[in-house]
């Protein structure tokens, strides 16, 4: 790219992560600093560990069917420990809260509709060298956020800089 545009953002969660989580704040400040011309997409990479991450992903993906996934996303994740302890019954409630469909949520949770979405795109992360959560890929370059964020958002506002700078 050598226009002066940004390259999309990838942003590798999983909605049980605390430190997808944590993450926010760089998305945050990333959008803040790049408003629209920043195009952010969320790749689901759910982990065997936490047991309700493949159903927040599904429910994430519903949620974006319906027009809010972003506010879903945050929201859920700004309540991880209560994701642990509550699995289903909060993303429906979270639905219910942002105003979507929560028995439509609920529908799709269990007839699977946004299943091969979640499944392809973990196999795509697995395939790319994901690993961990948050993970980004910005202009080819993945970024592994899940050891530790420390300088992370700084190496990807370089990588944006230099792609707009041409």
């Amino acid at each position: 790219m050598t226009d002066g545009s940004l390259p999309r953002l990838e942003w590798w969660c999983e909605l049980q992560c605390p430190d997808c989580r944590t993450s926010l704040d760089d998305l945050r400040a990333l959008r803040a600093a790049y408003g629209g011309a920043l195009q952010v997409e969320l790749r689901h990479f759910p982990l065997e560990k936490h047991k309700h991450s493949f159903a927040a992903a599904q429910a994430a993906e519903e949620a974006f069917a319906q027009g809010r996934g972003w506010p879903f996303v945050e929201a859920v994740l700004e309540r991880v420990g209560e994701l642990e302890r509550r699995g289903t019954d909060l993303l429906l409630e979270v639905a219910g809260e942002l105003g979507l469909d929560a028995e439509e949520m609920d529908t799709a949770l269990v007839d699977g509709r946004h299943t091969l979405v979640v499944d392809a795109d973990h196999a795509e992360g697995r395939a790319i060298g994901v690993t961990g959560t948050p993970t980004y890929v910005v202009a080819g370059e993945r970024l592994d956020g899940g050891s530790s964020q420390q300088g992370l958002r700084e190496r990807i506002t370089a990588v944006l800089e230099r792609h707009r700078a041409g």
